[in-house]
This record gives structure tokens, C-alpha cells and sequence, in this order.
């Protein structure tokens, strides 16, 4: 079993119950295929770099599981099929690394608690 986090852009026009459909679909696979299911971050409309399918905006949902690599093959060809998908990255997520998500703009690093401006005085 490896962990992952499966980065979705859903359709932003698909109703809340068929993003949590979706979403249950992808849990139950996974239960299914003996793994589990840790999270799933709701990231909110956020306007595209280029239109997908001529929409300008989608809907993202981060989700970290645990599952076989088979499991995975089965979850990325379900979500390849499913129109309300418009894009999928599943990435394989590395031992002790972050649990949590990191903020965008957060500082990485033994630094962290410092800002941007902070860990540049102290290096010189």
C-alpha cells in the first residue's frame, strides 16, 4: 500500500451532490480495493490559467489516500470516464512528508514560523 493525493478539477457547473458523488464514488473504490480513505479538502472554485472545455473556472478537491497501485490504475480510468471530471493528478505522496497540505506562499523548511523577509536577514 502506498499513500497518494489525487488533485481533482470538476466541472464547477455540476451541483454540490454530484461533486460529493463523485467523490463517494472514489472512497468506496478505494474501501473496496482494501485502502483507505485519509482526507478530502474542498478547495473551492478558482478561475483556470486556459479554458477547459470552454469554461474559465472549476472546482477543486484535494484528496490523500492510502491504496494499492492496482486500486489507483482502476481510480484514474473511473475519473477519465466521468464527464464531470475535467482533469485529475494523482501523485504518490513521500514518506515523511507533509501530512497536511501547505498554504500557498507558506514558507518551507526549518524556517517555517519566519516570513519570507525574516529568513533572508538571518542568512546574511
Amino acid at each position: 500500500m502506498n499513500e497518494y493525493e489525487i488533485l481533482l478539477l470538476l466541472d464547477p457547473e455540476l451541483a454540490e451532490e454530484n461533486q460529493a458523488e463523485i467523490v463517494g464514488r472514489l472512497r468506496t473504490l478505494v474501501e473496496k480495493g482494501g485502502g483507505t480513505f485519509e482526507r478530502h479538502d474542498v478547495w473551492g472554485r478558482r478561475r483556470l490559467a486556459y479554458p477547459i472545455d470552454k469554461k474559465e473556472e472549476g472546482s477543486y478537491h484535494l484528496l490523500s489516500l492510502t491504496a494499492s497501485a492496482e486500486t489507483l490504475d482502476e481510480l484514474s480510468r473511473v475519473l477519465k470516464i466521468d464527464d464531470g471530471v475535467l482533469r485529475h493528478l494523482a501523485t504518490r505522496r513521500l514518506e515523511g512528508g507533509p501530512s497536511e497540505p501547505i498554504a500557498v506562499g507558506a514558507a518551507i523548511g526549518d524556517d517555517a514560523d519566519a516570513g519570507p523577509v525574516d529568513a533572508l536577514e538571518e542568512e546574511e
